[in-house]
């Protein structure tokens, strides 16, 4: 039971799919999570398992306590151990404040926040075992700033924030290591549905300093830092990751 494993929500595309294949690469073994996609993640997890990986494909739900309790019973049966926990999945209502409808908050929070630190309590129990791991969650700007039709977004990935000051030191003790990737606009298949993609995607192109945008790659080269132990006194943070276009505003 020595080999390494980790588990990626919302890994069947984007940012998640490019991490677990990134950590495939690296050597460990892979739980694929999804909600919706059965045939994405599938195709994911045949990529991993031609690098040489095991690959667990698990649809839950992690917004939804009871399936985030199964998620981690078939993690522990399949592999007995969990070494690191990207918190990636995501999801939200589009909408402006005034109309925005309970339903959209409590989706929203809970899928983005909720899950954070119902999975971040499975997972430091199995992390328990191997003496430590890492989680690292994947955050975005409208945390700090506005963008249109983000509220709940932006508001559950700013208590995604908090909650990953709050896990850095309570399972430090553990030997738990807790951090925060905060993207600028990523063209992914989530952007997608912002009606005002055209347009966020444009002033990231012509606004970023770094002169271009970013790139799924450019989240996962920072996720990778903050699992290596050359991050391992970096705690609680939420790193950004946007070429520098939030200093302009």
């Amino acid at each position: 039971m020595t080999q390494k494993v980790a588990l990626i929500t919302g890994s069947s595309r984007g940012i998640g799919k490019a991490t677990a294949i990134r950590l495939a690469k690296e050597g460990y073994d892979i739980v694929i999570n999804y909600a919706r996609s059965k045939s994405a993640a599938n195709e994911t997890a045949a990529e991993i398992e031609a690098l040489g990986r095991k690959v667990l494909v698990v649809k839950a739900n992690v917004g939804d306590v009871e399936k985030i309790k199964g998620l981690f019973q078939e993690i522990e049966r399949e592999f007995g151990r969990l070494d690191v926990f990207v918190n990636n999945a995501a999801s939200g209502v589009l909408r402006p404040a005034m109309e925005l409808e309970e339903s959209h908050w409590d989706w929203t929070m809970n899928i983005n926040s909720k899950a954070l630190l119902f999975c971040g309590q499975e997972a430091a129990k199995l992390m328990e075992k191997n003496e430590g791991g890492r989680i690292v969650s994947i955050s975005s700007l409208g945390s700090i700033r506005y963008l249109e039709n983000y509220t709940t977004v932006g508001v559950s990935k700013a208590a995604l924030e908090a909650l990953t000051r709050y896990l850095a030191v309570e399972l430090a003790p553990k030997n738990i290591i807790v951090n925060a990737v905060s993207g600028g606009a990523v063209d992914t298949e989530a952007l997608k549905h912002f009606p005002n993609r055209a347009e966020l995607l444009e002033e990231a192109k012509s606004k970023t300093p770094a002169g271009r945008m970013v790139e799924i790659e450019d989240m996962v080269n920072t996720v990778m830092f903050l699992i290596g132990e050359e991050s391992s006194m970096i705690r609680g943070q939420t790193i950004i990751v946007d070429g520098g276009i939030s200093l302009l505003v």
